[in-house]
């Protein structure tokens, strides 16, 4: 019988580090919009999506994916022992 190798990520941990990935490419996107330029003034950059919501919403992707490196796999060798 061959033993897994053990890794320190496991299937799940890679998965919600692609959502907190997805998640903070959202809040970019959710940063863009028209640009002011030096003739015409664009009051959208002030918007609250783009400065309110959007780094809201990069911060949280941020932190989830802090705890996808920080949480720990279940060990299923020590429940097969048991």
């Amino acid at each position: 019988m061959a033993d897994k190798q053990k890794f320190a990520f496991d299937k799940i941990n890679f998965i919600l580090l692609a959502v907190g990935m997805a998640i903070i490419i959202i809040g970019f996107l959710l940063m863009t919009g028209p640009a002011s330029t030096e003739v015409a003034f664009e009051p959208d950059i002030f918007s609250v999506r783009r400065i309110k919501v959007a780094p809201a919403v990069c911060f949280f992707g941020f932190i989830f994916m802090i705890y996808a490196v920080l949480r720990k796999p279940k060990d299923t060798n020590n429940e097969k022992q048991l």
